[in-house]
Formats: structure tokens, C-alpha cells, sequence
């Protein structure tokens, strides 16, 4: 089946040029919007740990963990048909969309009476961000064109994950002052509101951008001077759902070895947002403390990336990739060893480094590999994998810290992500190629 590629513009979409400078305020304001993104995650990552222990009584840390469970497996899965929804009925209703099922969370989380009640408000909060992480990064993707995705997957995720930080502090010094519930999960009410203005009013269809790329890589279509050939290299790029499914998970070098590491990269993150506050508070520290642990991870990993993305457009993704999720594997090692708040803070200053080597440059690795026609599709997949690892994660953290404690959980998940990026070393090619400058 071939492929004609064709550039379109829709209603209600910006004329189509390549380049971050020429769309700098539409780039701009997905980058604001992804960090309202952040923030409706950021207002669980200090609390909702600790409301489960100690409003609802949950003793076991499997129990205790189901709340990231669901989330992981809700948004993975909306992740994959974010990607094809995307590509079928364009970027911006389903960022829309995913707005709509985030306003209702944080009112669940403050009056939820049961356990129950949380869990159902994370399947609402994976499934928003399942739509509308999913569609920042890819109208990201399509508006800068190929020179600069490196730059643009760290911008994007640094605002999500900085967003992350400022709200984690936040919500531990407001649960310190007035409790864990309601105050809190106000931010998210708020994030929630101009978050879906913003989507419905002023962000515009990037659709025709991809179609524009499209175009643009068939007629430039040929050799990758160093590079292992990809599926993106023939015009005839037009692929079922299953055959993306087949390529980004399995078949492609590096495409599954990006998406292996984003799995276990998750992983280890639902590892540190369910069990590190449980450990912490076991250890004597304050809430406050508690939220600065919470928030300094995920900040180092947001500010970081502001750096990190723009260097694999220079270095290459492949080194980021391994050495970043080596020096996870040495900060969880450091987590399980210690037993003090500044060691701690220096384990997750490092968490936050490796994470920041890894996040945006395995989205830029699938950018560089996966042909416009089904690029969002195979991004779908790539998060489908990355964030079933908060699954994983909650699965396995819950059921070795019941049988053997928290620090062999983390010994475990430190050592399966040394793994991974050996796996990465070993299999995957490196993607990224110099390509003309688009500003």
C-alpha cells in the first residue's frame, strides 16, 4: 500500500511552516498548557501516599500502591489511542478532550469516602493525561520540524515535570498547614479550569505541519549516512495500527529499545511516587521535608531536560539514553542505603539527572525513526509501554516491600534498570542525524 503524501491545512490551523521560530507562540503556549499538565500530577505526588495510610488505614504497601496501578494502566492504554485518535481526528480535540475528564478529579480526590473513591479519580487522571500529554508532545513534534526535536521534547517536558515539582512542594506545605484535605487539591481545580480555556480558545490544529513533514521527507527520501536504516526512510510509509504496534514494541531496534527503557524508566518513577513519601514519614521527617523530597526529584528532572534535549540534537540520543539510566540506577541504590534527609537529597538530585538524560531524548529518538504518516501512532505506543511501567512498578514495589521491606524494592528496581540501559547500549543504533535548520 503506497503513500501519497499531502500538505493540508485545516480549520482553524495555523499555516504550516517547519521550525520552532516561526511558531514560537503556538510552541509557547502548548508549553504553558503541558505545564498545567504537570501540575494536575504534581497535586498527588506528596498526598495522595499519605492519605491513603492515614485517612483510609491502608497498611500494606501493595494496597497502598493500587492508586498508581490504575493510573498507569489507564493512561496507557488512552496513551496508544491518543496517538491514533490524533492522527484520525487531529490534535486539538483530543487535547480538548482530555481536559474535559480531568476537571472532574480533584473535586473526587477531596470528597472521596472510600479508598474506592481515589481509585477511580487516578483512572480519570490516567486517562487525562493519557490524551493530553500525549497530544503537547506530538503537536510539539510536528511544529518544529526535524532539527530541533531534541530542543522541543525537553522544553515540553520540562514544563510538565518543573510543574510536577512546584506542585508536590506545594501541596506538602499546604497539607502541613491546613491538612490533607481540602486545600491541596485546590491547585488542581485551577490547573484543571485554565487548562481546558487555553486548549478550547487559543491552541490551533498542528495537523498540517506533520502532513507538511510528510511531504517534505518524501521528496528527501534516501541513504542515513551512519545510520542502521529505519522504517521512515521509504515514501511507502503508510502502515496499519498493528504493524506500528509491531515495529515501535518489538521489530525496530530502536524504537523497542526506547520503548523497553521508557517501561522501566516508569517504572521506577511509580516505585518513587508511591513508596519514597511511606519511607520518608517512617523515618521521623516532617511533612514539609516530606514535600521537599517529593518536589526535588522531579524538579532536577524538569529544569534538566531544559539542557539535556537540546544536547542529544547535538551529542546524539544513544549516550543520554544509557548513561542517564545508569545514573538512575546508582541514585536508587543510594536511596536504599541511606537513612538521612540530605543524603536522600542528593540521591534524588541524581534521580533527577538521569531521568532528565533520558525522558526527552527517548521522545526524540521515536520522532527521529517513526515516519510522519504514523508518527503519533508510534508515539501512542511508546507511551503505552513507558507509562505501563507505573503499573509495573506499583505490582512489583508493593509485592517485594511486603514481603522483604521497602529497601529491597528499591534494590530490585535499581538493578532492572541498570539492565535496561544495557540493553539500550547494546541494541539500539543511534537515530538522530543532522538535519537542515527550520529556526
Amino acid at each position: 500500500m503506497s503513500w501519497t503524501p499531502t500538505v493540508s491545512t485545516e480549520p482553524g490551523a495555523v499555516t504550516p511552516r517547519l521550525g520552532l521560530a516561526v511558531n514560537a507562540a503556538q510552541f509557547t503556549l502548548l508549553v504553558a498548557v503541558n505545564a498545567l499538565v504537570g501540575g494536575m500530577l504534581g497535586q498527588e505526588r506528596t498526598v495522595v501516599p499519605l492519605l491513603g495510610e492515614q485517612v483510609f488505614g491502608l497498611r500494606g504497601y501493595t494496597a497502598g500502591l493500587m492508586f498508581i496501578l490504575v493510573f498507569g494502566l489507564s493512561k496507557a492504554v488512552t496513551n496508544y489511542f491518543a496517538g491514533t485518535w490524533s492522527d484520525r481526528f487531529g490534535r486539538k480535540p483530543v487535547l480538548v478532550a482530555g481536559w474535559l475528564v480531568a476537571l472532574p478529579v480533584p473535586l473526587v480526590l477531596i470528597w472521596a469516602p472510600s479508598w474506592g473513591w481515589v481509585l477511580a479519580a487516578n483512572v480519570l487522571l490516567g486517562i487525562s493525561q493519557g490524551l493530553t500529554w500525549s497530544t503537547t508532545v506530538v503537536m510539539k513534534i510536528d511544529l518544529v520540524g526535524p532539527a530541533r526535536r531534541g530542543l522541543a521534547m525537553g522544553l515540553n517536558e520540562a514544563a510538565g515535570y518543573a510543574a510536577v515539582a512546584v506542585t508536590a512542594l506545594s501541596t506538602g506545605y499546604l497539607a502541613e498547614a491546613h491538612g490533607l484535605r481540602p486545600a491541596p487539591f485546590l491547585l488542581g481545580i485551577a490547573f484543571a479550569a485554565v487548562g481546558l480555556g487555553l486548549s478550547t480558545l487559543a491552541v490551533k490544529e498542528t495537523r498540517g505541519h506533520a502532513h507538511l513533514e510528510a511531504a517534505q521527507s518524501a521528496s528527501r527520501a534516501g541513504p542515513r549516512p551512519g545510520l542502521a536504516p529505519a522504517p521512515s526512510a521509504s515514501p511507502s510509509a503508510q502502515l496499519t495500527d498493528r504493524e506500528v504496534l509491531t515495529l515501535t514494541s518489538f521489530r525496530e531496534p530502536a524504537l523497542s529499545s526506547a520503548s523497553q527503557a521508557g517501561l522501566v524508566n516508569n517504572l521506577n518513577d511509580g516505585l518513587a511516587w508511591g513508596l519514597f513519601p511511606v519511607l520518608f514519614t517512617a523515618a521521623g521527617l516532617s511533612m514539609s521535608q516530606v514535600g521537599v523530597l517529593a518536589a526535588l526529584y522531579p524538579g532536577v528532572w524538569g529544569v534538566g531536560q531544559l539542557f539535556t534535549g537540546a544536547l542529544s540534537d547535538r551529542w546524539g540520543r544513544k549516550r543520554l539514553i544509557v548513561a542517564g539510566m545508569w545514573l538512575q540506577a546508582i541514585a536508587l541504590a543510594t536511596f536504599a542505603s541511606v537513612h538521612a534527609f540530605l543524603p536522600w537529597a542528593g540521591a534524588a538530585v541524581l534521580l533527577g539527572a538521569g531521568t532528565a538524560m533520558v525522558y526527552p531524548t527517548l521522545l526524540a529518538s521515536i520522532g527521529d525513526v517513526a515516519h510522519p504518516s504514523w508518527r503519533a501512532r508510534s508515539v501512542g505506543v511508546y507511551r503505552l509501554w513507558r507509562d505501563g511501567g507505573f503499573a509495573a512498578g506499583a505490582v512489583l514495589a508493593g509485592v517485594v516491600a511486603d514481603a522483604l521491606g521497602v529497601a529491597s524494592a528499591i534494590w530490585v528496581v535499581a538493578a532492572l534498570t541498570a539492565v535496561s540501559g544495557t540493553v539500550v547500549a547494546v541494541r539500539m543504533y543511534e537515530t538522530h542525524r543532522t538535519a537542515p535548520s527550520t529556526g
